[in-house]
């Protein structure tokens, strides 16, 4: 599950070599990884609604496609594959069509709130509904879609990467909850000043007696 074993081709290791990383980035390629995905990554997938997937066609050219749905749309279905239902869209099939002939994607998922990114290697496979309905049953949402097939993705390795230069960005949800706890705050302080006047009117009001 080395991400740097991967990415680094010949090419790349020798623009390292000429621009001074190669040393440092050898010692990563060295690194023994866990087999799998940890909690962390598996907790920071199963809280995206959506993520970016690059596939390319027989043409040569690269395709990359937003995929959303309901946060968690996108399953764990072991520590080295994940699943989700393939929605009715626009009908292009382009990344459908492309992992037919070139299975090989680069999966990356944005959490910009937290300015965090993770990114996968994997292998993809399109599945019939038919063909799979257990799996189909355990991919379900309460969600009103249409399901035409199931996206299969075995990691191959993944990486994060640092923050620098992801902006923090927040969803209508995000700032409504955000909007709540303020409202709520300012309320218990609205709260709390009326019953300190009470307090300090009855203390002058007993004071005069």
């Amino acid at each position: 599950m080395n991400y740097s074993k991967l990415a680094f081709t010949d090419t790349i290791k020798k623009l390292q070599e000429e621009q001074g990383s190669r040393h440092s980035y050898e010692r990563m390629e060295r690194m023994e990884l866990p087999d799998g995905l940890s909690f962390r990554e598996m907790s920071f997938i199963k809280e995206r609604d959506s993520f970016y997937m690059a596939s390319y066609g027989e043409n040569g050219f690269p395709y990359i496609q937003h995929r959303g749905g309901p946060k968690g749309f996108l399953k764990m279905i072991d520590v080295k594959t994940l699943a989700f239902l393939d929605f009715t869209g626009n009908k292009q099939y382009i990344s459908t069509g492309n992992v037919q002939t070139h299975n090989k994607v680069s999966l990356i998922f944005m959490d910009y709130v937290n300015r965090a990114r993770l990114k996968i290697y994997a292998e993809a496979e399109t599945v019939s509904l038919d063909e799979n309905k257990e799996l189909a049953e355990t991919l379900e949402l309460d969600y009103n879609y249409k399901a035409e097939r199931i996206f299969v993705f075995h990691i191959k390795a993944f990486d994060w990467n640092c923050p620098q230069h992801i902006t923090p960005r927040y969803t209508y949800e995000d700032i409504s909850k955000m909007n709540e706890e303020r409202e709520g705050h300012i309320q218990n302080l609205e709260n709390e000043i009326v019953s300190l006047k009470q307090k300090l009117l009855d203390f002058e009001s007993n004071k005069g007696k």
